[in-house]
């Protein structure tokens, strides 16, 4: 992770530039008050009235050099912050992408968001106004004792000791919201992943009656944040009024003081304007600190939580010196491949503990180029891991991988990604164009009539042409409006268009009906130079496969041809009367 003093590093120059025409603002809100000193001493009470004009002309200048630095300064500021924080932002987006499957197994969608959003933007004003704030703040009061002291050391102590006090209440107060915010970031998290659950499930949830469950649960959620919140304001609400009756009262007490000072002779009515000027200045600092104070707080919580995902490592990693192959055949190879996941348990006392689950174990075969491997299994069997391994989503516990006899570990994911086309069970369509979603992964090398080729090549084309737009129809997200069967046949094109030497068809076919997919894998046997992995529950998917692959729980069970399968009468042929018995009792009656 790019520390935050980092970022300020990059942009010292600009930094320095906002802090100095902070401090020339503030130097010239501070000469005011002697401007005004010499109205009351030089003017008013000795009589001097040709100097008045040029002390007018002084506090105009001021008040237009204030208004020119102050605005640069402001800008700056909020330049600063907004520049960073789109670095950030994008630093942390970068960083969430590299991660591997395992993170995402693990964290919730609404954590992710809450950190992307709600987080870098507390972060983002912590860098910009806030902390342009606080060293204003903080060199504003600097200043304005030394000015104070200048004129009257004795008179000084007063603020002195009020502007302490409230320093030091407010990093009490800093300490107290700062475990507060921590919560109420962690709540924010749990709230958006319900959300986004919710939103995302409607249908399902619509389906099952489930509105009233699941408004209860938000409300839940809702409340805790809400309280959350309640506790923030009340920390907030419990202390504030302390800095304002402190700041109302000192104006009056230094005026009360100040003036008994004059009257004994040991203050000029000039200097005691100046002092009550001052002591009016010092005043926004402390009204502003408990707001500044809450504010910081929540950046320093958000920034320790964004932390936290940097702290996250990719479980699957490149080599520094990887093999690019010059060209991929297709070529796959299991060579004794066992699978093991780490899975979250509760155990006895209730506290979640980790356990190594046995996915896959000692699972060989080899897929020539060209050529078709189907894999059954029940559920579970772990069929969908073995693609998964195959794309290193995860790393094989024990044995290799090989694509074109090299393992993919030593293999770059780019190449090794980029060269297989995947079909998965859970179809996600963007919200996009039916043609931008076909042409994902490679848009600058797909072209319309491969899109159309493809798409065709699908079964797809039938419906997307009978469409207003056509190609260029908006699906919703998730490919929300289109059926179950259209949304496979748009991810078979997407598959298709690519044109990659390996296509891996998860139960891809699963809602089509028989003749669609017949037609679909009528097209995919003139792909001769395709290697192809089809993994399915239905025995018409696989049959023409150059070899079948059973598993059953993790392990291979059975393999062979359709004939030879069936004339073992194990698993696979249980499948096939299965699915199959009561159209051949039907035959032979």
């Amino acid at each position: 992770m790019k520390k935050v003093t980092s970022y300020i590093w990059d942009y010292k120059w600009l930094y320095l530039a906002a802090i100095l025409c902070l401090i020339i603002s503030v130097g010239l809100d501070m000469l005011a008050p002697q401007l005004t000193k010499q109205i009351i001493d030089d003017v008013i009470v000795a009589g001097n009235t040709s100097k008045l004009i040029w002390l007018l002309l002084g506090i105009l200048g001021i008040g237009a050099g204030r208004c020119i630095f102050s605005y640069i300064k402001e800008f700056t500021s909020d330049y600063l912050g907004s520049t960073i924080g789109a670095k950030m932002r994008l630093a942390l987006f970068n960083h969430i992408q590299k991660l591997s499957t395992e993170f995402f197994d693990r964290t919730n969608t609404g954590e992710l968001m809450a950190r992307v959003k709600e987080d870098i933007d507390r972060v983002w004003d912590g860098l910009g106004f806030i902390g342009m704030l606080i060293f204003e703040i903080v060199f504003h009061t600097g200043i304005i004792l030394f000015c104070m002291f200048r004129l009257n050391a004795t008179l000084a102590v007063l603020p002195a000791v009020c502007m302490v006090f409230c320093g030091g209440l407010a990093l009490f107060m800093e300490h107290k919201l700062g475990k507060v915010y921590e919560e109420i970031s962690e709540e924010n998290a749990v709230l958006n992943t319900v959300a986004e659950e919710n939103l995302a499930g409607v249908r399902t949830v619509k389906a099952f009656a489930r509105e009233k469950f699941e408004i209860r649960k938000f409300l839940s959620h809702n409340k805790r944040y809400y309280e959350l919140n309640m506790k923030q304001s009340k920390l907030f609400v419990k202390y504030d009024p302390i800095f304002t009756f402190i700041s109302r009262l000192l104006p009056i007490v230094t005026l009360l003081i100040g003036g008994g000072m004059v009257m004994r002779g040991e203050f000029s009515l000039g200097s005691l304007g100046a002092f009550v000027e001052y002591s009016n200045n010092i005043v926004w600092p402390m009204e502003m600190l408990g707001w500044v104070t809450n504010s910081f707080s929540s950046a320093v919580a958000s920034n320790k939580k964004i932390r936290k995902i940097y702290q996250e490592k990719p479980a699957v990693l490149e080599k520094e010196t990887p093999v690019i192959l010059p060209k991929i055949t297709g070529k796959i190879t299991f060579d004794h491949v066992s699978f093991e996941k780490t899975d979250r348990i509760k155990g006895e006392n209730g506290q979640e503990i980790m356990k190594p689950v046995e996915i896959l174990r000692d699972i060989s075969f080899t897929v020539n180029p060209g050529k078709t491997i189907g894999i059954m299994g029940a559920t579970g069997a772990g069929k969908s891991s073995l693609i998964y391994l195959l794309q290193r989503l995860y790393d094989c516990t024990d044995g290799a991988i090989l694509l074109d006899d090299t393992d993919i570990r030593d293999l770059t994911l780019k190449q090794l990604r980029g060269n297989i086309s995947t079909v998965m069970q859970d179809v996600f369509l963007f919200s996009d164009t039916i043609s931008e979603n076909v042409k994902l992964g490679k848009k600058e090398l797909v072209n319309h009539s491969v899109i159309r080729q493809a798409s065709a090549d699908a079964q797809a084309s039938g419906f997307i042409e009978k469409m207003e737009n056509q190609y260029e129809t908006v699906i919703g997200e998730r490919g929300v409006g289109l059926s179950g069967g259209q949304k496979q046949r748009i991810s078979i094109a997407r598959a298709l268009a690519k044109k990659n030497p390996v296509l891996v068809l998860d139960d891809s076919t699963s809602a089509l009906d028989m003749e669609t997919e017949h037609l679909i894998q009528q097209t995919l046997k003139t792909f001769h130079d395709t290697t192809k992995i089809i993994i399915a529950h239905r025995i018409s998917s696989v049959r023409s496969a150059d070899e079948i692959l059973v598993l059953n729980e993790g392990r291979i069970a059975e393999r062979g041809t359709h004939e030879t399968l069936l004339a073992g009468k194990g698993l696979y042929y249980e499948t096939y009367m299965a699915q199959y018995g009561d159209y051949l009792e039907k035959r032979e009656a």
